[in-house]
């Protein structure tokens, strides 16, 4: 049993307590002798792992192990235990979750997921999208599925160049878009060998599209705001390597790459709970209102031998041993923990950890009276906030709770690097919001007059920046302590997916820790679906680009215009 660390003296005895995502409470040092000596009983003959981090990362981890007959217990901060999309439900009517994630193409593993838990379509179809300016619709996002599979490059730029508008009063010329291409060799080029990714992250987005010779207007109206959204800052603030490296993924590899689907509603009601449920029938125990503190490490060689944590309901302090520790939790939330432990803070990984960044959002979903019309269910605003990133989503058409006709339309509206947005008040936030969505479609009815209901989360500190010069402080996976694992998107070293805010490399991440746990004991490992790999001639370009290393990073500043 977990062992109670007090500090003002011996604690109540108090029984467990099993619910929906929350079972077994840890015990007090003053539970009774003979529930004592069966606990110590049952514990030896399970191996006790402590995963710390309710989201993606921590329940790959948790799932698989638990499976596996460890004794798992994971421990989340929050009480409401879901990471980046736990979420909750006003009055038992309004729902609401941190943001709109959705689930691309290249998501092999979580659709296998979602058929090994047996839910039933839980997923919408896939979905086109709107990219506004503030001068107008921009261009559109097709489903490149429902297109003619071409070699790609060529896929994605025949079904999406016509779609821009490159007229008289657009922004954009049919030379701005062609300018998109000549980051192509970069593309293939970037992660050719690790020193050549250094040399790309060490440089800015801004300054890779400068060299390459994309244009001013394509970088203005389309790309910076594009990756304020995609990457959650503005180029000049990004690293080259990471903006390459989300663009081949997502944009550049194969042409389906792009399609992307959303859950039928909340991520927590839909597919978390579901998993909970799955990982509690297993035996696993899943906490929150734990925020873990500290790490005891042997003296001798250094393993982690417990896990400290206090009960933020109480203010306890309660020590869980484990024979393993997984940390899948955010940047913020890991530097957190470093600082106040001095079990992290003497290992140079963790301490390098400190010197990485985050950054904020907000979201606002807001209830209108009335039902609206929206050309699309997902959209981007480009530039209509200052360095800030902003979609909007009509979730009528995405959540199955408001499709039935006569329920007023039902809009989510999420800010990336939203740090001037974070200090107005919950109205203004809706004020700004529907001004925003008004200018973009057109529609009179977004009004405050006619809103029912409005839900604001600020996520502060919430996502990872992708800074220049990231990487080399970013920790891999396996640590200098055999027992000690980190997880989430924004580890380095893991060859799947793409950085930024990925759902499923963050539940890939999980897994491989578990997996490394696994493998160590001799048990069997998880299934692992690679992303489909390279087409023939983005290898062979990539093969000549590592063959002819020395051509350097582009210069074509002097050749196109400056910005």
């Amino acid at each position: 049993m977990p062992k109670t660390t007090s500090r003002a003296g011996p604690s109540t005895p108090r029984g467990s307590r099993h619910g929906r995502c929350v079972s077994t409470r840890a015990s007090s040092s003053s539970v009774s002798s003979a529930n004592a000596t069966t606990a110590s009983q049952a514990s030896k003959k399970k191996k006790k792992v402590v995963v710390v981090g309710g989201g993606w990362a921590g329940f790959g981890a948790a799932y698989h192990l638990a499976g596996q007959d460890y004794d798992v217990t994971l421990l989340d901060a929050a009480k409401n235990v879901g990471g980046l999309s736990q979420g909750y439900r006003r009055d038992g009517k309004y729902a609401m979750e941190a943001g709109m994630k959705g689930f691309w193409y290249q998501y092999p593993n979580i659709f296998n997921l979602v058929k090994d838990l047996g839910i039933e379509n839980p997923f919408t179809d896939w979905t086109e999208s709107n990219f506004y300016t503030p001068e107008g619709l921009l261009t559109e996002g097709p489903v490149f599925q429902n297109q003619p599979r071409l070699p790609s490059m060529l896929g994605q730029a025949a079904y999406t160049f016509p779609l821009f508008n490159t007229g008289p009063a657009s922004p954009l010329s049919p030379v701005d878009l062609a300018s998109m291409l000549t980051l192509l060799p970069a593309m293939l080029s970037f992660n050719a060998d690790p020193e050549t990714y250094e040399q790309y992250d060490e440089m800015s987005a801004k300054e890779l599209f400068r060299r390459s010779g994309v244009t001013r207007a394509l970088y203005e109206n389309f790309l910076k705001p594009l990756l304020l959204v995609g990457l959650f800052a503005p180029p000049e603030e990004l690293s080259a390597a990471s903006v390459l490296e989300t663009l081949y993924f997502y944009a550049a590899a194969h042409q389906f790459d792009f399609d992307m689907c959303w859950c039928r509603g909340t991520v927590r009601e839909k597919l978390f709970d579901p998993l909970c449920d799955q990982i509690a029938q297993r035996g696993g125990k899943i906490l929150g209102g734990r925020a873990v503190t500290d790490v005891l490490r042997s003296p001798s060689d250094g393993r982690v031998t417990a896990v400290i944590a206090r009960e933020l309901e109480t203010g306890e302090l309660v020590e869980f041993d484990a024979d393993e520790v997984v940390f899948a939790v955010g940047i913020n939330a890991l530097q957190k923990i470093t600082r106040s432990s001095r079990g992290l803070s003497e290992l140079e990984e963790f301490r390098k950890v400190l010197n990485l960044s985050s950054i904020d959002c907000v979201c606002a979903r807001i209830w209108l009276k009335t039902r609206v019309e929206c050309d699309k269910p997902a959209n981007v605003l480009g530039n209509f906030e200052e360095n800030c990133g902003a979609t909007f989503f009509h979730l009528n058409d995405l959540h199955d709770e408001f499709l039935a006709p006569g329920v007023g339309s039902v809009f989510q509206a999420d800010y990336y690097n939203a740090n001037a947005i974070v200090p107005l008040t919950d109205e203004e936030i809706v004020e700004k919001t529907l001004g925003n969505m008004r200018a973009a479609t057109k529609d009179q009815a977004m009004v405050m007059e006619n809103v029912e209901h409005y839900e604001v989360i600020r996520a502060v500190n919430a996502v990872t920046h992708f800074k220049v010069g990231a990487h080399k402080h970013r920790p891999e996976q396996r640590t200098s302590v055999e027992n000690l694992f980190i997880a989430g998107d924004w580890i380095k070293g893991l060859r799947h997916g793409s950085n930024g805010l990925s759902q499923e490399r963050s539940w890939v991440t999980g897994v491989v820790a578990a997996n490394a746990i696994c493998e160590r004991d001799g048990k069997p490992q998880a299934k692992v679906y690679d992303v489909e790999e390279d087409e023939a001639h983005l290898a062979l370009g990539k093969w000549v680009a590592k063959q002819t290393k020395g051509a350097g990073i582009p210069n074509l500043v002097q050749v196109f215009n400056q910005y």
